[in-house]
């Protein structure tokens, strides 16, 4: 196991999940609702999980069909304009 990429892999989308809506919505979910906080824990990982798999499979795919390059500058325009987008407040 490449232990290098293994956790550049898990520093990078570690911090691309903090604060995002899927950590808030797990938050409320933990608050004042009475529900097993283990429970909330294996739910929100368990759906985690599920779409990860579908992103690595999608990922996948893909690859057959554009380069990584291609790829990485249609996300990253993508990312551009969903911030202008919400630095306009749209």
């Amino acid at each position: 196991m490449d232990w290098k990429v293994m956790l550049t892999i898990f520093i990078g989308v570690f911090v691309a999940e903090l604060g995002d809506k899927t950590q808030l919505a797990t938050l409320l979910f933990s608050t004042g609702t009475g529900h097993n906080r283990w429970l909330i824990f294996l739910a929100a990982s368990a759906a985690l999980i599920a779409s990860t798999a579908i992103a690595v499979g999608f990922g996948h795919l893909l690859s057959q069909y554009v380069t990584q390059k291609q790829l990485s500058l249609v996300a990253g325009l993508g990312f551009i304009v969903i911030g202008i987008w919400m630095l306009l407040g749209k």
